[in-house]
């Protein structure tokens, strides 16, 4: 499991029933939904909660650093709860499916210096394609 909720309780971020449960769907490893599929999940368990509270508060977690925002391919934006662990991602070619991945050994050391061009580098993001069982 992610440590989203506990993460928010530490920040002191305000945790109305809407956020709560914004936060508890989040929650969990391998977690890559969009904004549609957030909402709909949290209208099961909040009837009540409106499409625009759910895009407010992953903005929200976004702006606080708490959730990562990934696109792939022109697709629709997908959240991350797992912003404070370093990952990377397996996304499927077919069907979209992103899976975190933890590969050995430090990807900038695959960036010689002499390709820096100057640059301080503060991160690199790596993207695996292929086939998901379901679509290969």
């Amino acid at each position: 499991m992610s440590d989203l909720l506990e993460r928010l309780r530490v920040r002191g971020w305000r945790m109305t029933s809407q956020r709560r449960v914004v936060a508890e769907v989040l929650d969990g490893d391998h977690v890559h939904l969009t904004a549609d599929e957030v909402h709909a999940r949290a209208v099961e368990r909040l009837p009540e909660i409106s499409r625009a509270t759910v895009y407010n508060a992953l903005g929200e977690l976004v702006s606080l650093g708490e959730v990562l925002e990934v696109t792939t391919d022109g697709r629709a934006k997908r959240y991350d709860p797992n912003a404070h662990h370093p990952h990377q991602h397996l996304v499927c070619s077919g069907c979209g499916l992103i899976r975190d991945v933890h590969p050995g050994g430090d990807p900038l050391a695959g960036l010689p210096a002499e390709e820096r061009f100057g640059f301080t580098v503060s991160g690199v993001e790596v993207t695996y394609r292929g086939l998901c069982a379901s679509c290969a």
